[in-house]
């Protein structure tokens, strides 16, 4: 049984990850500034998972400390983080204001950082270390237009995740990314056989897939796999398309 942080983990992706390490017996803490989690966790605690809602703003380095010491306070342990929490904006770069730029980059990357770093401080005091896994998007390696801020946080956790990689190395703990491109999170039934044909997969993705991710690059039997970023688009990124 391993002790999971999930942040970000009140709707889509987040939601999903915490789902399947609860599924599976874990204990895990969902972490959100979003306190809708509240009510899911206790419908979850009712049908006997070992669920804890932690109230977290990512920004906030005093709100992530706070979250690392309940988790120990409460299960003694921390063996697993998922550093999920992240926003969108579509903008132009010219009407770009510092404040939105200054937002983004502290709400889907330096969080990753602070996370990790006050994680990685219990993790390694146990006698196998931990994994971190970030999440980040093939945005991180492709682009369309009015994008920036999304591409530069999710570019920023890529190289993050190998960074950490090596220098959490000597505490046995493994760092690895997963870059989802299209998840729909939303109405799946609303999605259209174009939508469906744009992958080499010939489907969308659903957060189950970035879930079932999630829990092969945490097991201890993978942990020859760190520093990685895996990608998880349906092949999308590798399907070649010209424009008529």
């Amino acid at each position: 049984m391993a002790v999971v942080i999930v942040t970000g983990a009140a709707n889509g992706i987040g939601r999903a990850v915490a789902f399947a390490f609860a599924s599976r017996g874990d204990c895990v803490v969902v972490a959100d500034v979003d306190e809708r989690g509240v009510e899911f966790v206790r419908q979850w605690q009712e049908d006997g998972k070992v669920v804890l809602f932690v109230k977290c703003d990512v920004r906030k380095e005093n709100d992530l400390i706070h979250l690392m010491k309940t988790t120990i306070d409460t299960y003694g342990r921390i063996d697993i983080l998922i550093n999920n929490a992240g926003k969108m904006l579509y903008k132009s770069p010219y009407d770009i204001e510092l404040e939105e730029w200054d937002d983004m980059l502290q709400t889907s990357l330096r969080s990753v950082f602070l996370a990790s770093r006050e994680a990685a401080k219990y993790m390694k005091l146990n006698e196998k270390g931990g994994s971190i896994v970030n999440i980040a998007s093939t945005r991180a390696l492709m682009s369309e237009p009015y994008t920036e801020l999304y591409a530069a946080s999710k570019g920023g956790i890529v190289a993050l995740t190998h960074a950490f990689a090596a220098s959490f190395s000597k505490d046995f703990i493994t760092v690895n990314a997963i870059s989802p491109g299209w998840i729909e999170t939303g109405d799946y039934e609303q999605l259209t056989e174009r939508d469906h044909e744009q992958h080499l997969s010939k489907r969308v993705g659903q957060p189950d897939d970035i879930a079932r991710a999630c829990l092969y690059l945490t097991s201890p039997e993978n942990d020859f796999v760190t520093g990685t970023n895996l990608v998880i688009d349906g092949g999308m990124t590798k399907k070649m398309i010209y424009e008529e």
